[in-house]
C-alpha cells in the first residue's frame, strides 16, 4: 500500500532490537518517528542512529517516540547498535525492528523497486498522537537525513495543533507565525493580542503565540 498524509499509520507486530513490541503500544499517546534504513552496517545510516541517540532529550521534550526499521536481523542490529554507540559516542536506546521479511516495508512502502529491488529507501514518517501521518520525507540512500529539518518540522506541527497559526518559509522556534486564511484579521487581533501585521489582506504575520 501507498501511505499518504493525513492516513492512519498501520499498526504492527515487530521483532526490534529491545524486544517484541507493538507498535501502537509503543507509541501510547505520544508522537512518533518512523524512520527506515537500507541495510544494518550501513556508514550514513550509522551516523543517522548515531545523531538520533544524541537527540533522546530533544525527543522527550516533544514527546516523540523514535523507532528505526532494517531489513536485517534482531542479533545483526543488536552488534551494530554496538558499533554505532563506539564510533558514535553515544547508547542507543530507542528499538530498531528488524525486518527480514520485509512485511512492515511493504506495509509502509519502503522499498522503491526502481531503487532498489530489495533494500529500503531512506524514508522518515511523523505520527502524530491519533496515528495520523503528518510527515514523509524519503531520501535517496547517499544522503543523510537533516534532523535539524525533523526538529523544526516537529515543533511546527505541534504548534499548528495548538494555535489558530501556520509557520512561514524558514520558521524557527520563537519567529513570528502567519495566520491561516481560515481566520479573519477581526477575529485575528482578538485572538492573538500581541498584535497582528497586515502584509497584504491573505498575508499577515504574529508573533509566536505560546510564548
Amino acid at each position: 500500500m501507498s501511505i499518504k498524509l493525513g492516513d492512519t499509520a498501520p499498526d504492527f507486530q515487530a521483532e526490534t532490537s529491545a524486544g517484541d513490541l507493538n507498535f501502537y503500544d509503543y507509541l501510547g499517546n505520544s508522537w512518533g518517528i518512523l524512520f527506515s534504513h537500507p541495510a544494518d552496517y550501513t556508514p550514513v545510516c550509522t551516523t543517522e542512529l548515531g545523531y538520533t541517540s544524541k537527540l533522546k532529550e530533544e525527543f522527550d521534550k516533544r514527546e516523540t517516540k523514535v523507532i528505526a526499521l532494517s531489513v536485517d536481523g534482531v542479533e545483526d542490529h543488536q552488534n551494530w547498535i554496538k558499533d554505532i554507540n563506539e564510533t558514535q559516542e553515544t547508547d542507543v536506546q530507542f528499538p530498531i525492528i528488524a525486518d527480514k521479511d520485509r512485511k512492515i516495508s511493504e506495509l509502509y512502502d519502503f522499498i522503491h523497486p526502481n531503487a532498489s529491488a530489495t533494500a529500503t529507501v531512506r524514508s522518515l514518517l511523523i505520527i502524530d498522537p491519533q496515528k495520523k501521518v503528518r510527515l514523509i520525507i524519503t531520501y535517496p540512500a547517499s544522503t543523510g537525513r537533516n534532523f535539524n529539518e525533523i526538529l523544526r518540522v516537529l515543533d511546527s506541527l505541534q504548534l499548528v495543533d495548538s494555535q489558530k497559526i501556520a509557520t512561514p518559509v524558514n520558521w524557527q522556534n520563537g519567529d513570528d507565525v502567519i495566520v491561516p486564511p481560515s481566520v479573519s484579521t477581526e477575529e485575528a487581533r482578538k485572538i492573538f493580542p500581541k498584535g497582528v501585521t497586515e502584509v497584504k489582506p491573505y498575508l499577515r504575520y504574529t508573533p509566536q503565540p505560546n510564548i
